[in-house]
């Protein structure tokens, strides 16, 4: 193993200790959707999740050299930079989830360190183009081709099944959820798991353990591989129950298309070098599925705030890690306060989240979307929708009966289900 300074060991234990985060802050990424609809249970399915995860990371290096050897410049970057690169991404990952927001741990790092690096060595330690053609434009377009993929997969998988019992066609897709969930985690381990191991070799490199434009070591694989695996087995319940069941109501159907759109997104992506935000692909899949059935209904108040905080993550991670970088320029005594700030605020988050805590045995209790009132896009698309036949009517599977169920039987007095808890 290269020599190996201090420092430079805290920020690789700092940088395990992301990759953990990003494991149960993505865990929604792969299994939000078959939790939901019943596929598999949580806990079973998280453990599915986090074994491919730990396969996925070693299938490729690409992304891990777009974050190593493209996005900043090696040359004058100190591993502090990369410590507080570190601790914008760690903070930013732990407020999303506290709040039960699904965004991106890719950008959260990637914002850090573009931060770090602007606060040490000025706008020129940034390569703009990297930014620009391997971050922002997937940003965008990732969730856009993946939710009109999902959507169009939907429409065409209830079109075929039309003549198909509900209950038999549900049955059939439940299965399909389970392999399209398990591609969904092998991609998220080809693409996530490698963001750690390109910040890991940049640190090296930076402290001089590695030689520039070095490839991961096998260490450094293994390490980011078991981390986001373990974090992944730990699941993110929180983000689980919006993206599952606070975005929109899913079938089977919806979450195999939704699943398979999105895995699709992320593998292209990993073999581009793309630092693609699986958080944006996954989450775009799912509301384009939740349109892509007739009758289906986004809750688009929670939309709203994910997209809010999909904008956020980038700044917000680059001032938090600026100002500790800035801090740590002081020597010992600003790399030690620092760190007692992160452990801090990491502790301080946690116990706020036990309040009201929400894990396997609670993650589906939420109301269903369709009891939102509609939005600006669903009354939109309502409009412009051709209407049935005259003397035809809408289908209506099994699945949208007992939907409406509930609603009929309730009491009156009794006040509805909680929004999902945040």
């Amino acid at each position: 193993m290269e020599h190996i300074t201090l420092l430079l060991g805290i920020v690789i234990i700092t940088a395990l200790v992301f990759d953990f985060t990003n494991g149960f802050h993505d865990t929604a990424n792969a299994m939000a959707t078959t939790i939901s609809t019943g596929a598999l249970k949580p806990k079973t399915a998280v453990a599915m999740s986090a074994v491919l995860n730990l396969v996925g990371a070693f299938m490729s290096v690409e992304v891990a050299k777009t974050i190593s050897k493209g996005l900043v410049n090696e040359e004058g970057i100190q591993p502090e930079v990369i410590y507080a690169a570190l601790v914008g991404a760690i903070l930013w990952n732990l407020v999303t989830w506290l709040v039960g927001l699904p965004s991106s741990s890719s950008h959260a790092l990637m914002g850090g360190l573009i931060g770090a690096a602007v606060a040490s060595a000025g706008l020129g330690a940034v390569n703009g183009g990297v930014v620009v053609t391997k971050v922002l434009i997937p940003a965008i377009a990732a969730p856009i081709v993946a939710g009109v993929a999902a959507m169009l997969a939907a429409k065409i998988t209830y079109r075929l099944n039309d003549k198909v019992g509900a209950k038999t066609s549900a049955k059939g897709y439940r299965a399909g959820q389970i392999a399209s969930a398990g591609l969904v985690s092998l991609a998220h381990g080809t693409n996530d798991a490698q963001k750690t191991m390109g910040i890991i070799t940049l640190a090296l490199v930076a402290g001089g353990a590695l030689a520039p434009g070095s490839n991961p070591p096998v260490w450094v694989i293994v390490s980011a591989g078991v981390a986001i695996a373990l974090g992944t087995y730990l699941g993110g319940w929180r983000i689980i129950r919006t993206m599952g069941s606070g975005l929109t109501d899913l079938q089977p159907q919806q979450g195999f298309a939704a699943q398979t759109s999105a895995a699709s997104v992320i593998l292209a992506s990993s073999s581009l070098g793309f630092s693609l935000s699986t958080t944006h692909a996954c989450s775009g899949a799912v509301m384009g599925a939740g349109l892509g059935r007739k009758g289906g209904v986004v809750r688009w108040s929670t939309a709203t705030r994910m997209f809010v905080a999909w904008g956020l993550t980038l700044p917000a991670a680059a001032l938090v890690a600026s100002v500790a970088e800035l801090v740590m320029r002081t020597g010992d005594v600003g790399v030690g306060a620092v760190t007692v700030f992160l452990v801090g605020s990491c502790l301080a988050i946690w116990l706020i989240s036990r309040r009201q805590v929400v894990d396997h045995t609670n993650v589906n209790d939420v109301a269903p979307a369709a009891d939102e009132q509609p939005g600006v896009v669903t009354t939109a698309m309502a409009a412009v929708a051709v209407p049935p036949a005259a003397g035809t009517t809408a289908a209506v599977t099994d699945e949208d009966l007992k939907a409406t169920i509930p609603a009929a039987t309730a009491n009156p007095a009794t006040p509805a289900a909680p929004a999902a808890a945040v």
